[in-house]
């Protein structure tokens, strides 16, 4: 916690549909992002997370991003996903944690990447009661990744303050915020708010996404 506290983590990711999907990409974006003065990394994927983990010192967010039918929690949804991730070289494994339908029940994940894997738990979460289950699960971050991703918060402002402000006032666990953040003054207001930390994905490693801001903004 010490390491990231106060800190930027920088989430490097790219999809299988994206143009730097693949052939090291991801770590080479993780190195940049150590240069630039990141206190961590966040990636998806085990074979990410390994080359990550060869190329760079600092703790590693681990995630699974898999698609299960019939359910709609996506992020590192089973023991199996979580153990994968951890054999990979992952320090905290982040879960989805909201009330979407999921293949396993959140306290067994929970208590296996806890008490099988030895590994911290990040609470992926889109709302203030998901926030306090987590909390009473035990989760050892609970982070505002998934506020606007979840059928019933796509109308919540985005970066969500409100939700991180909430958290803060009603929880213990060290709050992380994460979701849509898109400047270095956003994410100084969250860690003003009392955030433990922030992790900025795409607005730093996506740019095809900030190519398209920058299109916009000279249309607009």
């Amino acid at each position: 916690m010490e390491e990231l506290k106060g800190g930027l983590v920088v989430s490097c990711q790219a999809l299988e549909h994206e143009p730097l999907h693949g052939n090291g990409h991801m770590a080479a974006m993780a190195l940049a992002a150590v240069q630039g003065g990141a206190v961590g990394i966040r990636a998806n994927g085990p074979s990410d997370i390994r080359q990550i983990k060869e190329k760079v010192g600092l703790p590693i967010i681990g995630i699974w991003k898999k698609d299960y039918e019939g359910f709609d929690a996506f992020i590192t949804p089973t023991t199996e996903d979580a153990k994968s991730v951890a054999e990979a070289g992952a320090d905290i494994i982040a879960v989805d944690a909201t009330e979407q339908t999921r293949p396993q029940k959140l306290e067994e994940l929970v208590d296996y990447i806890q008490q099988v894997l030895g590994k911290k738990v990040m609470a992926d979460i889109s709302t203030l009661k998901e926030g306090k289950n987590a909390r009473e699960l035990g989760c050892d971050y609970i982070s505002t990744t998934l506020s606007g991703y979840t059928s019933y918060t796509k109308d919540r402002a985005q970066p969500d303050f409100s939700l991180i402000e909430e958290l803060i006032k009603e929880v213990s666990t060290p709050v992380v915020a994460e979701g849509n953040f898109g400047s270095p003054e956003q994410a100084k207001k969250a860690l003003e708010i009392g955030a433990a930390f922030v992790v900025v994905g795409g607005a730093i490693t996506r740019p095809q996404l900030i190519t398209k801001s920058f299109v916009d903004g000279m249309k607009s």
